[in-house]
Protein backbone atom coordinates (compact mmCIF):
# COMPACT_ATOMS: atom_id res chain seq x y z
CA UNK A 1 0.00 0.00 0.00
CA UNK A 2 1.21 3.57 -0.69
CA UNK A 3 2.79 5.58 2.14
CA UNK A 4 0.69 8.67 1.31
CA UNK A 5 -2.96 9.73 1.48
CA UNK A 6 -4.79 9.10 -1.77
CA UNK A 7 -8.08 8.33 -3.44
CA UNK A 8 -8.84 6.32 -6.58
CA UNK A 9 -10.89 7.88 -9.37
CA UNK A 10 -12.45 5.71 -12.06
CA UNK A 11 -11.42 6.36 -15.68
CA UNK A 12 -13.05 3.26 -17.18
CA UNK A 13 -14.48 -0.08 -16.05
CA UNK A 14 -11.01 -1.58 -15.55
CA UNK A 15 -8.88 1.50 -14.90
CA UNK A 16 -8.75 3.79 -11.86
CA UNK A 17 -6.17 6.51 -11.21
CA UNK A 18 -4.47 7.35 -7.91
CA UNK A 19 -4.87 11.03 -7.02
CA UNK A 20 -3.70 13.14 -4.08
CA UNK A 21 -4.12 16.77 -3.02
CA UNK A 22 -0.73 17.46 -4.64
CA UNK A 23 -1.23 15.62 -7.94
CA UNK A 24 -4.68 15.60 -9.49
CA UNK A 25 -6.12 16.60 -12.88
CA UNK A 26 -8.55 18.81 -14.76
CA UNK A 27 -10.32 19.17 -18.09
CA UNK A 28 -7.20 20.31 -19.96
CA UNK A 29 -5.61 16.86 -19.44
CA UNK A 30 -8.56 15.15 -21.15
CA UNK A 31 -8.44 17.64 -24.03
CA UNK A 32 -4.71 17.18 -24.64
CA UNK A 33 -4.86 13.40 -24.35
CA UNK A 34 -7.59 13.33 -27.00
CA UNK A 35 -5.92 15.94 -29.23
CA UNK A 36 -2.70 13.89 -29.39
CA UNK A 37 -4.46 11.15 -31.42
CA UNK A 38 -2.17 8.39 -30.15
CA UNK A 39 -2.31 5.20 -32.23
CA UNK A 40 -1.91 1.54 -31.30
CA UNK A 41 1.53 1.25 -32.90
CA UNK A 42 2.90 4.37 -31.21
CA UNK A 43 5.65 4.71 -28.64
CA UNK A 44 4.48 7.68 -26.58
CA UNK A 45 5.76 9.82 -23.74
CA UNK A 46 4.14 12.42 -21.47
CA UNK A 47 6.48 15.00 -19.93
CA UNK A 48 5.64 16.52 -16.53
CA UNK A 49 3.03 13.83 -16.18
CA UNK A 50 1.95 14.46 -12.56
CA UNK A 51 -0.41 11.66 -11.57
CA UNK A 52 -0.15 10.31 -15.13
CA UNK A 53 -3.63 11.29 -16.27
CA UNK A 54 -2.73 12.13 -19.89
CA UNK A 55 -1.06 8.80 -20.81
CA UNK A 56 -3.43 6.76 -18.62
CA UNK A 57 -6.39 8.05 -20.62
CA UNK A 58 -4.89 6.29 -23.65
CA UNK A 59 -5.40 2.99 -21.79
CA UNK A 60 -9.11 3.38 -21.01
CA UNK A 61 -9.70 0.98 -23.90
CA UNK A 62 -6.81 -1.47 -23.92
CA UNK A 63 -7.55 -2.47 -27.53
CA UNK A 64 -6.85 1.12 -28.66
CA UNK A 65 -3.87 1.77 -26.38
CA UNK A 66 -0.37 2.63 -27.64
CA UNK A 67 2.35 -0.01 -27.86
CA UNK A 68 4.06 1.54 -24.83
CA UNK A 69 3.90 4.84 -22.97
CA UNK A 70 6.20 6.60 -20.52
CA UNK A 71 5.17 9.14 -17.88
CA UNK A 72 8.01 11.44 -16.77
CA UNK A 73 8.02 13.75 -13.75
CA UNK A 74 10.65 15.34 -11.53
CA UNK A 75 8.58 14.90 -8.35
CA UNK A 76 8.94 11.69 -6.36
CA UNK A 77 5.33 11.63 -5.13
CA UNK A 78 3.95 12.00 -8.64
CA UNK A 79 6.00 9.05 -9.86
CA UNK A 80 4.96 6.99 -6.84
CA UNK A 81 1.31 7.74 -7.57
CA UNK A 82 1.65 6.73 -11.19
CA UNK A 83 3.55 3.57 -10.26
CA UNK A 84 0.75 2.56 -7.88
CA UNK A 85 -1.89 3.17 -10.56
CA UNK A 86 0.10 1.15 -13.09
CA UNK A 87 0.58 -1.76 -10.71
CA UNK A 88 -3.06 -1.69 -9.61
CA UNK A 89 -4.23 -1.72 -13.25
CA UNK A 90 -1.84 -4.41 -14.45
CA UNK A 91 -0.16 -2.06 -16.93
CA UNK A 92 3.41 -2.77 -15.85
CA UNK A 93 4.58 -3.79 -19.34
CA UNK A 94 2.84 -0.95 -21.19
CA UNK A 95 3.07 2.13 -18.94
CA UNK A 96 6.46 3.10 -17.50
CA UNK A 97 6.80 5.76 -14.74
CA UNK A 98 10.11 7.67 -14.86
CA UNK A 99 11.50 10.19 -12.38
CA UNK A 100 13.70 12.64 -14.27
CA UNK A 101 14.58 16.31 -14.74
CA UNK A 102 13.73 17.40 -18.30
CA UNK A 103 16.39 20.09 -18.23
CA UNK A 104 19.15 17.50 -17.67
CA UNK A 105 19.27 15.88 -21.11
CA UNK A 106 22.28 13.65 -20.39
CA UNK A 107 20.49 12.10 -17.41
CA UNK A 108 17.24 11.86 -19.38
CA UNK A 109 19.02 9.92 -22.11
CA UNK A 110 19.94 7.22 -19.59
CA UNK A 111 16.26 6.62 -18.78
CA UNK A 112 14.49 7.07 -22.12
CA UNK A 113 15.27 5.91 -25.67
CA UNK A 114 16.17 9.11 -27.53
CA UNK A 115 15.05 9.35 -31.16
CA UNK A 116 12.43 6.61 -30.76
CA UNK A 117 9.13 8.24 -29.86
CA UNK A 118 6.19 8.77 -32.21
CA UNK A 119 4.37 11.16 -29.87
CA UNK A 120 5.41 13.35 -26.94
CA UNK A 121 2.82 15.28 -24.94
CA UNK A 122 3.12 17.93 -22.26
CA UNK A 123 0.71 19.99 -20.18
CA UNK A 124 3.39 22.46 -19.04
CA UNK A 125 3.38 25.14 -16.36
CA UNK A 126 1.17 27.95 -17.64
CA UNK A 127 2.93 30.87 -15.95
CA UNK A 128 6.44 32.14 -16.61
CA UNK A 129 8.84 32.08 -13.66
CA UNK A 130 8.50 35.12 -11.38
CA UNK A 131 5.11 36.02 -12.89
CA UNK A 132 1.97 36.02 -10.74
CA UNK A 133 1.39 34.98 -7.15
CA UNK A 134 3.04 31.68 -6.29
CA UNK A 135 0.77 28.98 -4.86
CA UNK A 136 1.37 27.77 -1.33
CA UNK A 137 2.43 24.17 -1.98
CA UNK A 138 5.67 23.29 -3.76
CA UNK A 139 3.82 20.83 -6.03
CA UNK A 140 1.44 23.61 -7.17
CA UNK A 141 4.35 25.98 -7.81
CA UNK A 142 6.11 23.38 -9.97
CA UNK A 143 2.89 22.55 -11.86
CA UNK A 144 1.82 26.15 -12.51
CA UNK A 145 5.03 28.20 -12.75
CA UNK A 146 8.16 27.65 -14.83
CA UNK A 147 10.39 27.20 -11.79
CA UNK A 148 11.62 23.69 -12.61
CA UNK A 149 10.70 23.38 -16.29
CA UNK A 150 10.31 26.00 -19.04
CA UNK A 151 8.63 25.61 -22.42
CA UNK A 152 12.13 25.73 -23.92
CA UNK A 153 13.13 22.75 -21.73
CA UNK A 154 10.07 20.83 -22.92
CA UNK A 155 10.82 21.43 -26.59
CA UNK A 156 14.53 20.61 -26.21
CA UNK A 157 13.68 17.31 -24.50
CA UNK A 158 10.98 16.49 -27.06
CA UNK A 159 13.38 17.16 -29.95
CA UNK A 160 15.75 14.55 -28.49
CA UNK A 161 13.01 12.02 -27.74
CA UNK A 162 11.11 12.18 -31.05
CA UNK A 163 12.05 10.31 -34.18
CA UNK A 164 12.02 12.28 -37.45
CA UNK A 165 8.37 13.02 -38.24
CA UNK A 166 7.33 12.45 -34.62
CA UNK A 167 4.77 14.77 -33.04
CA UNK A 168 4.87 17.05 -29.98
CA UNK A 169 1.47 18.04 -28.55
CA UNK A 170 1.14 20.80 -25.95
CA UNK A 171 -1.68 22.73 -24.30
CA UNK A 172 -1.21 26.26 -22.98
CA UNK A 173 -2.95 29.54 -22.27
CA UNK A 174 -3.55 31.74 -25.36
CA UNK A 175 -1.18 34.45 -24.15
CA UNK A 176 1.69 31.93 -24.43
CA UNK A 177 0.95 30.95 -28.06
CA UNK A 178 3.98 32.68 -29.57
CA UNK A 179 6.27 31.45 -26.77
CA UNK A 180 5.29 27.86 -27.55
CA UNK A 181 5.59 28.13 -31.31
CA UNK A 182 8.92 29.96 -31.12
CA UNK A 183 10.30 27.31 -28.75
CA UNK A 184 9.11 24.54 -31.09
CA UNK A 185 10.66 26.10 -34.19
CA UNK A 186 13.95 26.72 -32.40
CA UNK A 187 14.21 22.93 -31.93
CA UNK A 188 13.15 22.14 -35.53
CA UNK A 189 9.66 21.06 -34.45
CA UNK A 190 7.31 22.76 -36.90
CA UNK A 191 3.82 23.75 -35.62
CA UNK A 192 1.35 21.96 -37.89
CA UNK A 193 -2.02 22.05 -36.13
CA UNK A 194 -3.61 24.37 -33.56
CA UNK A 195 -7.02 24.36 -31.92
CA UNK A 196 -8.47 26.91 -29.52
CA UNK A 197 -10.74 25.90 -26.64
CA UNK A 198 -13.68 28.12 -25.68
CA UNK A 199 -16.19 27.84 -22.87
CA UNK A 200 -18.94 28.90 -25.28
CA UNK A 201 -19.09 30.05 -28.86
CA UNK A 202 -19.34 33.70 -27.80
CA UNK A 203 -16.40 33.68 -25.36
CA UNK A 204 -12.68 34.16 -25.91
CA UNK A 205 -10.45 31.04 -25.84
CA UNK A 206 -9.04 30.04 -22.45
CA UNK A 207 -6.72 27.34 -23.80
CA UNK A 208 -5.07 26.22 -27.04
CA UNK A 209 -3.83 22.84 -28.22
CA UNK A 210 -0.92 22.69 -30.64
CA UNK A 211 0.82 19.88 -32.50
CA UNK A 212 4.32 20.22 -33.94
CA UNK A 213 6.14 17.76 -36.17
CA UNK A 214 9.88 17.15 -35.96
CA UNK A 215 11.38 18.07 -39.32
CA UNK A 216 8.01 19.17 -40.73
CA UNK A 217 7.47 21.72 -43.48
CA UNK A 218 5.96 25.12 -42.76
CA UNK A 219 2.18 24.84 -42.93
CA UNK A 220 -0.19 25.48 -40.02
CA UNK A 221 -3.77 24.23 -39.93
CA UNK A 222 -6.10 26.12 -37.59
CA UNK A 223 -8.92 23.78 -36.62
CA UNK A 224 -12.43 24.80 -35.61
CA UNK A 225 -12.72 25.79 -31.92
CA UNK A 226 -13.50 23.18 -29.30
CA UNK A 227 -16.57 24.36 -27.40
CA UNK A 228 -16.95 23.18 -23.79
CA UNK A 229 -20.60 24.10 -23.08
CA UNK A 230 -23.77 23.92 -25.14
CA UNK A 231 -26.47 26.62 -25.20
CA UNK A 232 -27.98 25.22 -21.97
CA UNK A 233 -24.72 25.40 -20.04
CA UNK A 234 -24.25 21.62 -20.11
CA UNK A 235 -21.24 19.76 -21.48
CA UNK A 236 -21.08 20.01 -25.27
CA UNK A 237 -21.52 16.86 -27.33
CA UNK A 238 -17.81 16.84 -28.20
CA UNK A 239 -16.73 17.19 -24.57
CA UNK A 240 -19.09 14.35 -23.61
CA UNK A 241 -17.40 12.18 -26.24
CA UNK A 242 -13.94 13.09 -24.91
CA UNK A 243 -15.09 12.23 -21.37
CA UNK A 244 -16.72 9.09 -22.83
CA UNK A 245 -20.09 9.94 -21.34
CA UNK A 246 -21.78 9.07 -24.64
Amino acid sequence: MPDFDYTMEKLSDDLSICVTKDHRFGTDAFLLSDFARVRRKDLACDLGTGCGIIPLLWFRDRSEAPKKAYGVDIQELAVKQLAFTVQNAGLDKQMIPVQADLSDLSALKEKLPFGSFDVVTCNPPYKKANHGILSESSSDIIARHETMCSIEDVCKAAAKLLQFGGRLCICQRPERLLDVMEAMRKEKIEPKRVRFVQKRGDTAPWLFLVEGRKGGNRFLKVEQPLIIQDENGDFSTELKKIYRLI
